[in-house]
């Protein structure tokens, strides 16, 4: 399933199978993974950017939804609590890493791969390349809170309310940080615009 594809299921669905992982039924919560696991590496990916530790993280996650399954509100929107759990794990290890330089943290990212590029060709394709790869690395330059906020917004489509309860700010708050990225970015990909 790709990333897209989680945004595609009902809220009901998703309802229903995190009332059967409450309920203890392990195969309620290996759906949920068939069906968020893509989503959560990307979002964890886009903050982290080292895929490696994106698909740690993505693990992890799944075992926090678990874990906290009590915690869970019946009949809440489960997308915003899953990228909540996703966050907060992105936010700690680079937390970690830069309490921890052995190496520093631009050498421990590693590009991404960008599915919408995939498989163009020419120089369409090049130029495409180009373009992911240049905004790529602008993303990767903003302050992961600003970061966490675009990569919610622009590649998830999250709803600025969503984007807040996931990240614990408010809305207002969202709007700015995603105000502030788009500024930021702004010179960095003005050659693209």
């Amino acid at each position: 399933m790709s990333p897209d594809a989680a945004a595609l299921t009902t809220p009901g669905e998703d309802a229903e199978l995190m009332r059967r992982v409450q309920a203890g039924d392990e195969a309620a919560l290996g759906a949920l993974m068939q069906r968020w696991e893509l989503a959560v590496k990307a979002v964890i990916g886009r903050i982290v950017l080292n895929s490696s530790e994106a698909e740690e993280l993505a693990q992890e996650t799944f075992v926090r939804v678990w874990e906290q399954r009590e915690k869970y509100r019946a009949g809440a929107a489960f997308r915003p609590w899953i990228f909540a759990i996703s966050v907060n794990l992105a936010r700690n290890r680079l937390r970690w890493w830069k309490r921890r330089p052995v190496v520093a943290l631009e050498d421990w990212t590693e590009a991404l791969p960008d599915e919408q590029v995939a498989g163009t060709t020419g120089t369409r394709g090049l130029e495409r390349s180009e373009r992911a790869s240049a905004v790529r690395d602008a993303v990767a330059g903003l302050p992961p809170d600003l970061r966490e906020a675009l990569v919610l917004f622009e590649y998830e489509r999250m709803s600025q309310a969503e984007i807040a309860e996931a990240v614990g700010v408010s809305p207002k708050v969202v709007e700015n940080r995603v105000a502030r990225a788009r500024e930021k970015l702004r010179p960095a990909l003005k050659s693209w615009m």
